[in-house]
């Protein structure tokens, strides 16, 4: 596998010369200044690429090319939006980038309660806590009918929070969920606006009519306009699994499972519509068996994020070791995608550690924790390699 890198452009702190002293091959990022819905100009595309490819690197994946919020909805200038989705695909393809990761999440990306979960040996990780999620959703959100949504008991764990919880902490929980891991890639929500809560209270309400099956008609109607062009210009699309595998918010989730996937590489039996296999967001649904579905969707990969997490008994879950750890079984995955030599393959979500504790990385992205755990799978990547 080709070993990539999460970088987010030229205003990153991370550069690509540090990134190829590391042995970074290639590099997944996007247009970020450009807003949702509008179209990529190519030129600013051919900007991008040769940049990273005078720093002696290539441009290996978009990640992303957002699906505007009107599109998974069905809103009123949802054609408009996808005919300025399928320019931005084709100048894609006219600059040579070829491979597009993308999600088809309602309002939200990934989830977590917790940034910074210090660890026994004194590392932070990202940490998703059930009952400040549930009490989030339903003392801070106010969310109707949410309380249908959780167990007994974690409602009466969450009544209880709801007696200690600080006001600090009620900030953080909203930080954390709905601004501080979405703004920086595109989100819905960015760090500065005013009155978040309200903000996302507002696109949760575009969804009180759609369901799993209108989202998956939704998501068919999408895909049947722009796989097209990604096969008139040789570009690979590849979506990402639901984070975390399961229904949030009341809003429905359809790639989180194994029927979901096989929906939807049915639903355009198309080579260029493909999957972006995430071991992290998968392993965190304890009905996958995350080496089973590599192997049954590997023709269909056209993107992997080797990273782990480990789902506990309440319903929690938390980042798992790159080396050997969690229910992601990454070198079981090395061993399944040695066959596909030129497939891109990133890690994901490591640890906080070291020095980079005080950087104001993005969540989920720091250097020093990447580092490791990119030593780590290119070790276990050479071993599968010499057997």
């Amino acid at each position: 596998m080709e070993k990539t890198w999460r970088w987010f452009g030229k205003n990153d702190i991370i550069s690509l010369s540090d990134l190829r002293q590391i042995g970074v091959e290639g590099i997944v990022t996007a247009l970020h200044q450009i807003p949702n819905g509008e179209i990529w100009p190519l030129e600013e595309i051919n900007d991008l690429k040769h940049y990273i490819e005078d720093a002696g690197l290539r441009w290996s994946v978009v990640e992303s090319l957002p699906v505007s919020e009107s599109i998974k909805y069905a809103g009123p200038d949802r054609d408009r939006l996808i005919e300025n989705y399928k320019v931005s695909l084709a100048n894609l393809g006219k600059a040579g980038v070829k491979t597009v990761c993308y999600n088809f999440m309602p309002v939200i990306d990934w989830i977590r309660t917790d940034l910074q979960r210090k660890q026994d040996d004194g590392t932070y990780t990202l940490y998703f806590d059930k009952v400040r999620f549930a009490y989030f959703d339903i003392y801070i959100l106010k969310r109707k009918g949410a309380e249908k949504d959780y167990p007994q008991e974690v409602l009466e764990k969450a009544q209880a929070l709801d007696k200690t919880i600080t006001e600090k902490e009620k900030e953080e929980l909203i930080e954390n969920i709905i601004v501080k891991t979405q703004g920086f890639v595109n989100g819905n929500i960015k760090e500065g606006d005013q009155n978040p809560v309200a903000i996302f209270n507002r696109l949760l309400a575009d969804y009180k009519d759609v369901d799993k099956d209108q989202l998956r008609a939704n998501f068919k109607y999408f895909l049947e306009q722009v796989i097209p062009v990604a096969e008139e210009y040789g570009v690979n699309m590849c979506v990402h699994p639901d984070d975390p595998p399961f229904p949030v918010l009341g809003l429905p989730r359809i790639v989180t499972n194994e029927e979901d996937i096989d929906w939807f590489l049915k639903a355009v039996d198309n080579p260029h519509n493909g999957l972006t296999f995430c071991a992290g967001s998968l392993s965190a649904g304890i009905h996958n068996d995350v080496p089973a579905l590599a192997k049954k969707f590997a023709d269909r990969t056209h993107f992997v994020h080797l990273r782990s997490t480990n789902p506990l008994p309440n319903g929690d879950f938390i980042e798992a070791p790159h080396l050997g750890g969690g229910r992601g079984h990454l070198l079981e995955l090395i061993k399944i995608f040695k066959d596909y030599p030129h497939l891109p393959m990133r890690v994901d979500h490591a640890p906080l550690m070291l020095t980079d504790v005080d950087k104001k990385y993005n969540p989920g992205y720091s250097f020093l924790g990447r580092m490791k755990a990119l030593g780590e799978v290119s070790g276990m990547m050479a071993a599968v390699a010499a057997e």
